[in-house]
C-alpha cells in the first residue's frame, strides 16, 4: 500500500491540538519530558517569550503519514544567537566579516532551557521515522534559503542519526547528579571522601545559619505571590548576567496553569519573607534545575537551593538524576559528575562547513579529555565505582545493591 508523507511548518504551536502534539513529544514508551510538551511551549510563545519580537519565530516542522502526524519537531528561525546556551558566536562573527549573512538561521531546541530531551519527536520511535524527519528539516532549511540549522541538547542516540545525514557533531559537558538508590542525603555523603563529606555538611550549616526557612512547593501550593517574589529574584539575576530576562512574567503563570504538577519552587525565607528562591521541573526520572535568584546575600545559599536542596528532593522522591543547568564546574565539589551533552548543526555553505567541521573535531578531543580528567578529580571515594552510580541512577543495574560497585582495592 503506498504510504503518503508530507511536511508542513506551524507558525504557532497552537495551530497544532495539544493531545496531537503531545503524543509525539511523550509517547508512553519514553520518559515523560516536560520541556517539550505542548504546555512548556505553549506558555513560551503566549506569555511572549518565545516569539518573533524577541528573535524566537516559531516554525515548528510536523511530518504527518496519511494525514495524521506521526513526528514533530520544535524549530524556531532566529536572528540572533541569544538564550541557546549552545555557542556559535565565532561562526556567526567570521561568515558575516566574509560578506555573508549568518542569520536567520533555524534553531531546534527548548528556548532557553539547557536540558537534554529528545529533539526529533515522533510517536513510534524507530530510526526511520526519525531519519525522515531529520530529512525533511534539511530539506525546509534549503527551500527558505538560511545559513545554518542548529540541534541542541538531543541525546546522544539522536546525535549519532544527525551526524549518519551529514550534520556536524558537536560535544560540550555539564554536571549531573546522579541517585545510586540513596535513602538519605546522608547516604549520598557516605560516598564522598571524608573532606570533601565534611565541606558539604559545612556549607549546609553555614548556608542557613541566619534562620533562613526553606520551603518546597509543588502543584496548587505554588500561588501568584510565589511567582511575584520569585519573578523579583529572576529579574536581579538576569539584571547581574545577562541584562534582559528572557521570560516575561505571564510564562510562570501559564506554567502554574498548565504544568502545576511538574513544577517545583524552592524558596528560601528570612524572619517570614521570601528572599531566594529556585525554579525546577520535574521530569519522568529527573529533577531539571532551571532558575534562581536572590534578594540577600548569605555563603553558600546558592549551593543549598540550587544543588543540595534539589538533591534532597530527588531521594525523597525516588528521582534518578538532577540536571542542574549549564556549565558550573564548581558543582563537581557538590557531587555533580561530568555528563557530555551533544549539538547537531547543519551548514549550508561547504567553506563554511569545513571550517566548523575541523574545529569541532578538535574541540570533541578537548572536552573529552576534559570529561577525564574531571573523572579522576571527583569528591568520591576512590572505592566508588562512578560507572555504577550512573548506571544505577539509570536504572541499568537495579538489582544490583551499592556495595557491589566498590573497586577490588576495596575488597
Amino acid at each position: 500500500m503506498l504510504v503518503t508523507r508530507t511536511a508542513k511548518i506551524l507558525q504557532s504551536i497552537c495551530e497544532i491540538p495539544a493531545a496531537d502534539w503531545n503524543r509525539c513529544a511523550n509517547p508512553a514508551c519514553v520518559t515523560f519530558d516536560p520541556f517539550v510538551t505542548h504546555e512548556f511551549l505553549s506558555a513560551l510563545e503566549e506569555s511572549g517569550s518565545a516569539t518573533g519580537r524577541t528573535g524566537w519565530q516559531p516554525f515548528h516542522l510536523i511530518v504527518e503519514e496519511d494525514g495524521e502526524q506521526i513526528g514533530v519537531m520544535p524549530m524556531y528561525v532566529k536572528n540572533h544567537s541569544q538564550g541557546e546556551y549552545v555557542f556559535d558566536y565565532s561562526w556567526a562573527d567570521a561568515w558575516q566579516r566574509s560578506g555573508q549573512d549568518y542569520y536567520p538561521k533555524l534553531q531546534v531546541s527548548v528556548p532557553f532551557t539547557p536540558a537534554t530531551g529528545r529533539r526529533v519527536l515522533v510517536a513510534q520511535p524507530d530510526p526511520e521515522t526519525e531519519q525522515t524527519l531529520l530529512g525533511a528539516c534539511v530539506q525546509v532549511s534549503e527551500q527558505i534559503d538560511v545559513s545554518s540549522v542548529h540541534m541542541t541538547f538531543m541525546p546522544e542516540s539522536q546525535w549519532q542519526a544527525a551526524g549518519k545525514l551529514g550534520f556536524l557533531q558537536r560535544m560540550d559537558q555539564q554536571y549531573h547528579w546522579h541517585n545510586a538508590g540513596y535513602a538519605t542525603f546522608d547516604d549520598f555523603l557516605a560516598d564522598l571522601s571524608s573532606k570533601k563529606r565534611k565541606n558539604l555538611k559545612r556549607e549546609r550549616r553555614d548556608a542557613l545559619a541566619h534562620d533562613l526557612e526553606i520551603e518546597w512547593l509543588t502543584g496548587s501550593d505554588i500561588t501568584e505571590s510565589h511567582w511575584d517574589a520569585f519573578y523579583r529574584f529572576y529579574l536581579d539575576t538576569g539584571a547581574r548576567k545577562w541584562g534582559s530576562p528572557y521570560l516575561t512574567r505571564e510564562f510562570f503563570s501559564l506554567i502554574s496553569e498548565r504544568l502545576a504538577d511538574h513544577t517545583l519552587l524552592i524558596m528560601c525565607k528570612r524572619s517570614g519573607t521570601y528572599i531566594a528562591g529556585a525554579l525546577n521541573f520535574i521530569g519522568g526520572d529527573t529533577l531539571f534545575g532551571r532558575n534562581w535568584g536572590c534578594l540577600e546575600h548569605h555563603p553558600f545559599l546558592h549551593f543549598e537551593i540550587c544543588y543540595y536542596q534539589a538533591i534532597d528532593f530527588a531521594i525523597d522522591r525516588g528521582l534518578k538524576k538532577v540536571e542542574a543547568g549549564a556549565q558550573g564546574s564548581h558543582k563537581v565539589a557538590r557531587g555533580y559528575l561530568p555528563q557530555a551533552t551533544y549539538s547537531a548543526h547543519w551548514i549550508s555553505d561547504p567553506g563554511l562547513r569545513r571550517a566548523v567541521d575541523q574545529f569541532l573535531d578538535e574541540e570533541r578531543r578537548y572536552v573529552q579529555q576534559d570529561i577525564d580528567y574531571v573523572e579522576r578529580n571527583t569528591p568520591f571515594k576512590q572505592s566508588i565505582d562512578l560507572q555504577g552510580i550512573r548506571e544505577l541512577s539509570l536504572g541499568e543495574a537495579s538489582s544490583q545493591s551499592k556495595s557491589q560497585f566498590k573497586s577490588q582495592s576495596d575488597v
